[in-house]
């Protein structure tokens, strides 16, 4: 969308996006673009139940890199190839060796063995330092591949960090339904996206870049303000709602997030525990953020699902959620209300509602952590022992009282009755 607003007003017209997809959900998204001249609708979908619509045409092709890896490597390796921007979700860098960094690490030995410049690589995904996690997983691939490439990446190739806030939930057919009924297209990948958008990256390139200041993006020196204020509130604040929501009954974000209780959930994780971790952030105001958040969570037209929220649980609690109980645990500060929603996520994974209605748990981690989850009333630290995802925090005792008070009260008394009761006591914490 930035792209396309930039190419829209003028500016910079020999630049364009090249997609690559490399998990196999991604080869449909090929052929549709493809199909389709890579142009697809996006659609804003506002507060007050109104919606806008435009053609997004900045995606000049789209390539499925299984089909051709060699023709991938050499487009990736190509000095017209300035830019490598990486949505390959938070559990995407767990595997340095995983195709996309296999990918660039083939294409990075060229350039270097060629004489090309090196391009800019991107991290545009949910993770805290982003571009320093892309910089060791991309050096790591590089150096096991091809000996000696680390020092040339070290030397010549940037990866700045970035902070995108937008929510944008998952395509479904009746988002494709909807937008032929209400404009007129026939389009199989429409995008839906609130009307609030932020973008801010941090100006360190390697070889150019657009004018992207001129398309509304915030370019800084240093991008971890920003991108902590995103991480701790609107991420880690999904993780608190989404669970919690799950086991009342609520189904899409809207409706969770439209309940008073869970309002006023968010609000006291927002004031209590999160903001107190946070450093300051330029140009923000960071009351009028969290009021704002829970306004967006609140947005009908979006129909974000909780479902969404509730998956890949492994990589996003770790990233998002725990850094704010690992702070606070350091300043003696609050944790009973982070807490809490990792005892609510223990609770979901174990598979059953509180109405003995089966819960599908979707994580690449559900095979073991499932069976954990549902070993814990008799053992009520079984998932947090799991040091693949907590670390150390079973042998921190303010942690584990606070978590097994949620945990406890959970099985006894259901999710509402929880909310309620950390509420009437939010200002004291284990």
């Amino acid at each position: 969308m930035y792209i396309d607003r930039m190419l829209q007003r003028g500016l910079a017209h020999e630049w364009g996006i090249c997609g690559v997809g490399v998990m196999p959900a991604d080869r449909r998204m090929r052929d549709v673009l493809r199909a389709q001249g890579g142009l697809y609708t996006l659609i804003l979908e506002h507060p007050d139940g109104s919606r806008d619509a435009r053609v997004i045409g900045s995606i000049l092709d789209y390539r499925y890199a299984p089909d051709d890896p060699e023709a991938t490597i050499e487009l990736l390796a190509a000095p017209t190839t300035r830019i490598i921007s990486l949505t390959i979700t938070e559990g995407g860098y767990d595997d340095p060796d995983g195709p996309a960094f296999a990918l660039i690490a083939e294409a990075l030995a060229r350039r270097r063995d060629r004489g090309i410049a090196s391009p800019t690589i991107v991290s545009c995904d949910n993770i805290e330092s982003n571009g320093e996690v892309a910089r060791q997983a991309v050096t790591s691939c590089a150096q096991r591949r091809h000996p000696g490439l680390a020092e040339w990446v070290a030397e010549h190739t940037r990866f700045p960090s970035s902070m995108v806030d937008r929510i944008t939930p998952a395509t479904t057919p009746d988002v494709i339904a909807g937008v032929e009924r209400d404009f007129g297209v026939a389009d199989q990948w429409p995008v839906v996206a609130e009307p609030f958008t932020i973008w801010v990256l941090e100006d360190d390139f390697s070889d150019g870049r657009p004018p992207l200041e001129e398309a509304g993006v915030l370019l800084v020196d240093d991008v971890g303000p920003y991108e902590l204020m995103k991480l701790r509130l609107l991420n880690a604040g999904h993780q608190c709602l989404c669970y919690f929501g799950y086991l009342c009954g609520h189904r899409f974000v809207h409706d969770a997030a439209r309940d008073p209780l869970f309002a006023e959930f968010l609000l006291a994780y927002f004031d209590s525990e999160a903001t107190p971790t946070l450093r300051p952030v330029p140009g923000i105001d960071l009351g009028a953020y969290k009021r704002t958040l829970i306004e967006r969570f609140a947005n009908r037209g979006v129909r974000d699902t909780v479902a969404r929220l509730c998956a890949y649980s492994s990589d996003r609690i770790p990233k998002w959620l725990l850094p704010v109980i690992r702070a606070n645990l350091l300043t003696g500060g609050p944790i009973r209300l982070a807490s809490a929603a990792v005892a609510s996520w223990a609770r979901y994974a174990e598979g059953v509602d509180e109405r003995g209605e089966p819960i599908e748990v979707v994580d690449r981690l559900a095979d073991s952590l499932v069976p954990i989850a549902r070993s814990q009333r008799a053992h009520p630290t079984a998932f947090i022992e799991n040091t693949t995802v907590f670390g150390e925090l079973a042998q921190v005792p303010r942690f584990v009282e606070a978590y097994r008070w949620a945990l406890d009260s959970l099985h006894r008394h259901g999710a509402r009755a929880t909310l309620e009761a950390l509420l009437a006591t939010k200002t004291v914490s284990p």
